[in-house]
């Protein structure tokens, strides 16, 4: 059900997350090592986006297609280094749309979004949540999913204020109690932090000396990865990585 990664640290091309290691994001597309909760490949689109040194916005790319097929993006990634990335695949809950609009990462402003999972009962489930968002938002969801209505729910709180950590457990917490069974990974990054939440899926972190790294599964056998527990959140810079329980 979906694979993402966020990175921080000193800039480093694309490729060297989306296509180097020997598990990376595009292999992950293809060949998944936990697809927990159904599916067996994440083929329903994908996305990538980054900060380029100094901007203040980050640029996206995005596809409905499965990454594998997508002949520029090597060399995009080749070409193209950041500090701050966010990337995805995705694997569509059954009966939901396979466009572009609808893969990972969501952004608005300064933020990038990824959610890895998938909200039971959707969408009567979180009915509720939604009839407090503006109505402006609704008509203007990236994709009628899952996942864009937490986007849009997580962007709501942002927009009043809310520092990211909250807003991101308080809507899984939420979402959570509102549809019991749902599998709510998060990722949202601002390109100076990250804040991921783990609640029935897999993550894994990898911290080194000036640099980190999220993503749905390691990248790679090195021993510089450590899971994080189910039930918790991550809030990560570049050097600091904060685990808490939810």
């Amino acid at each position: 059900m979906c694979r993402h990664l966020g990175y921080l640290g000193p800039p480093v091309p694309l490729r060297n997350l989306i296509f180097d290691p020997p598990h990376a994001l595009a292999t992950q597309a293809w060949a998944p090592r936990d697809m927990r909760g159904g599916g067996t490949v994440n083929a329903d689109g994908f996305g990538v986006g980054w900060w380029p040194a100094g901007a203040e916005a980050p640029v996206r790319y995005r596809s409905a297609m499965p990454i594998w097929t997508d002949a520029s993006l090597p060399a995009l990634a080749a070409a193209t280094s950041s500090p701050a990335i966010l990337a995805a695949v995705r694997s569509a809950t059954v009966g939901l749309p396979v466009v572009e609009t609808a893969a990972a990462p969501f952004t608005d402003g300064r933020w990038l979004f990824s959610h890895n999972g998938v909200v039971r009962g959707w969408p009567s489930a979180i009915a509720a949540q939604a009839r407090d968002l503006p109505v402006e938002d609704l008509l203007t969801l990236d994709a009628p999913t899952d996942s864009a209505t937490i986007w849009a729910l997580v962007r709501a709180k942002l927009r009043a204020g809310e520092p990211a950590s909250k807003a991101v457990a308080t809507v899984v917490g939420e979402v959570a109690a509102a549809a019991p069974g749902s599998r709510l990974n998060l990722l949202l990054s601002d390109g100076a932090q990250m804040i991921a939440t783990t609640l029935g899926h897999a993550l894994s972190v990898r911290r080194l000396r000036d640099s980190t790294l999220i993503s749905s599964e390691p990248l790679d056998p090195g021993p510089a990865w450590e899971p994080v527990p189910d039930g918790h959140l991550v809030v990560a810079t570049a050097t600091q990585v904060e685990t808490t329980p939810l």
